[in-house]
């Protein structure tokens, strides 16, 4: 049976800590409900109900547009363990986009391993902590990061990256704006490519 709690507990943030792979669900008031899986250890438990995970650019930026478009801000983040006693950990509660050259982003980058491509911080004020029992979750075996993105985003430099922004990361699949502006947004260790 499902279980509810208004924080994350201990035994919570130790399950987060050993999972490497999380889902994060959004949605806009009209629109389609958008699911993605997040890796590469960049999740992190800043408190009680305090979280968030550092986003690397990709193929769209359907959360940040969702967060823009609703006036509730809701957002779910979703654990479950593929390995070991199953279990199901969902986080909900009002998400904010700290957009990377912001001033609140670079005082929450200190808690996050730098990443070419970065983008922005997702950041969840945890209203409530579902638990469940994830027994017909599988069970899989982790072998390693794949590291390809963040090569992919190395090699490509700050100009490409800029230029993949704004062809890519400016609206939503359904047009809804992101907020984005690649060129006010900065990525660290990036050298200009041609």
């Amino acid at each position: 049976m499902g279980k509810q709690f208004t924080r994350i507990e201990p035994e919570h943030r130790a399950f987060i800590e050993r999972q490497k792979i999380f889902f994060v669900a959004s949605a806009p008031p009209k629109g389609r409900v958008n699911v993605s899986p997040k890796g590469l250890s960049c999740f992190r438990v800043l408190g009680d109900t305090d979280v968030a995970y550092l986003d690397c650019t990709g193929s769209g930026s359907e959360t940040r547009a969702h967060l823009i478009a609703s006036d509730d801000k809701r957002l779910t983040i979703m654990f479950c363990a593929f390995d070991g006693p199953p279990m199901i950990l969902r986080l909900y509660g009002q998400g904010r986009s700290l957009m990377r050259g912001t001033p609140e982003y670079a005082d929450l980058a200190p808690e996050f391993e730098e990443m070419d491509g970065a983008r922005q911080i997702i950041r969840l004020s945890v209203e409530l902590v579902q638990t469940s029992c994830g027994m017909g979750v599988p069970l899989f075996d982790y072998k390693q990061e794949r590291g390809s993105l963040i090569r992919y985003w190395t090699g490509q430099g700050i100009n490409n990256l800029r230029k993949y922004w704004a062809l890519k990361n400016v609206k939503s699949i359904d047009g809804l704006p992101t907020g984005f502006v690649p060129d006010s947004m900065a990525p660290q260790g990036l050298t200009d490519q041609v």
